[in-house]
């Protein structure tokens, strides 16, 4: 059986607090007021806390959220930016709003272990390392990018990198497409529109062949890459929908380009990735 890794802390920025250049009279403020600043400290805390209550059950745009909550337009845009620079929510690419990022989500997965996504698809995973001799990972996508939550080893000695805790452009690995695949039409046009990165030189970041590529995913529900993140590596990953049938993550497997995939044995391969991936679909509640 594979060893299984999680990701389950987050990394918070902290920032020094510099006086310089400040009056005696701020100085004495921050010095001999500090029950006020307190308050305002816990008053901050607690209105951030209610918009992520609110974007986990309603995603939302800054003014929605502001009617919605009856607080002011810029104290919601202001709490949002710390959100999002800390990973606590994330932009919806099809309409500017907000949902629940992907630090919220590693940490769930580590605090709530039976609710999480990875809970849910980590014997999956277990029973598709057997199937397919690699490593099998989960992703979850945050903004632009897909954000790698855990994998399972294979028991090969030679394997690639446990990518666990890192984020990639969509566009670049096969986990990412599988997800931009089945985003609207139009929040693809605003991803494509971007400057999209080349990794490799067989790299693809042109608009026109990504869209033929998106197609033939939503055909085949599979998507190969070989050496376009880094050379050496060979992945495929399927698609993996909630209950109301969004795309909420993705299934992949990798390994060393010289021996996966087995020519005679990529198909195979890509249906075991369907199957697998569409159990676990259904295991959180998604009717196909």
């Amino acid at each position: 059986m594979g060893k299984t890794r999680m990701m389950g802390t987050l990394q918070i920025e902290r920032r020094s607090v510099h006086t310089s250049g400040t009056s005696s009279r701020d100085a004495g403020y921050a010095g001999h007021r500090p029950g006020r600043l307190a308050m305002q400290t816990v008053q901050s805390i607690d209105r951030a806390f209610q918009i992520l209550e609110e974007v986990a059950s309603d995603p939302g745009g800054i003014s929605d959220l502001s009617r919605r909550l009856d607080l002011p337009t810029s104290t919601v845009a202001r709490l949002l930016t710390t959100l999002e620079r800390l990973g606590g929510v994330e932009r919806l690419a099809e309409d500017n709003g907000y949902r629940i990022g992907s630090a919220i989500v590693t940490m769930a997965a580590s605090i709530d272990p039976n609710q999480s996504l990875l809970a849910v698809a980590q014997p999956h995973m277990v029973d598709l390392v057997e199937q397919v001799a690699e490593a099998v990972g989960l992703s979850i996508p945050a903004g632009y990018d897909v954000h790698y939550i855990g994998q399972v080893d294979c028991a090969n000695p030679v394997q690639v990198r446990d990518w666990t805790g890192v984020s990639l452009p969509m566009h670049i690995v096969p986990s990412g497409m599988v997800v931009l695949a089945h985003w609207p039409d139009e929040a693809i046009d605003r991803y494509l529109s971007r400057k999209l990165d080349r990794y490799t030189p067989r790299s693809v970041i042109h608009p026109r062949r990504i869209r033929e590529r998106i197609e033939r995913i939503r055909e085949e529900d599979v998507s190969w890459m070989e050496e376009e993140f880094a050379e050496g590596i060979s992945s495929v990953a399927a698609p993996l929908f909630n209950a109301a049938g969004v795309v909420v993550g993705a299934l992949h497997s990798h390994g060393p380009t010289y021996r996966f995939p087995d020519e005679a044995l990529r198909d195979i391969i890509s249906g075991r990735m369907r199957s697998t991936a569409q159990a676990i679909s259904a295991a959180l509640g998604h009717v196909a």
